[in-house]
């Protein structure tokens, strides 16, 4: 009779994928502080600007965390009722979906963006949501990682990979409130340096002979 002897779980673990998710978010930081935004070479699929394909594409990624939330706590037993056999198939699969889609914009808004804090070259100051945008898309990119040693890892506590997964979800759903403003900023830079927004456009002449109304009587 053969006995089958478990292996014993280690601290170290968790502990070693928590500081190697932290480095790989800090050295994007870096990256995304010294790179010198541009759009050339990206693209925007079918959209009209790479920001508009962000903004859907992040917006998906956000849904597709929370159904990763969710999904979880259903598995592990925690909405008091026990998960489908289905649930862990979409599970796994949904997850893989919202890596790729998160890797693609992460990619292109480092390349397009950067991480922004302080002025920009022209004097404006960078908003709070803007600089909370692009940390909180730094520390995603770390919780991947993270999340990716605990599904895995083997000889991990088993709090490990529920709380990999919820500080992820977390994240990322953080993440979508500041969109918009990035997706406006966006729309800024896309127009170039010599195009200015219409409300910082002269208004258009008059035609000759026209009448300059006045007040309205009342």
């Amino acid at each position: 009779m053969t006995t089958t002897a478990t292996r014993p779980r280690s601290i170290a673990v968790p502990v070693t994928a928590f500081v190697v998710g932290a480095v790989v978010a800090v050295l994007v930081g870096v990256f995304g502080t010294m790179h010198d935004p541009t759009t050339q070479g990206l693209t925007s699929l079918w959209y009209r600007t790479v920001i508009d394909m962000k903004v859907v594409l992040a917006t998906v990624i956000g849904v597709l965390a929370v159904w990763q939330l969710v999904a979880g706590l259903w598995i592990y037993g925690r909405l008091g009722r026990p998960a489908p056999s289905w649930v862990g198939g979409v599970h796994r699969v949904t997850g893989a979906i919202a890596v790729v889609l998160a890797i693609f914009v992460a990619y292109n808004c480092l390349w397009a963006l950067g991480l922004e804090s302080g002025t920009l070259k022209d004097g404006e100051p960078v908003g709070t949501r803007t600089v909370v945008h692009g940390v909180l898309g730094c520390a995603v990119i770390g919780a991947f990682v993270v999340k990716a040693a605990a599904v895995r890892a083997r000889r991990a506590p088993g709090w490990f990979l529920p709380v990999a997964g919820g500080l992820l979800g977390a994240g990322t759903s953080a993440g979508l409130p500041s969109t918009p403003r990035c997706r406006y900023q966006g729309a800024e830079a896309d127009r170039g340096p010599g195009r200015r927004p219409r409300s910082a456009r002269p208004s258009p002449a008059r035609r000759p002979g026209a009448r300059r109304r006045g007040p309205r009587r009342r």
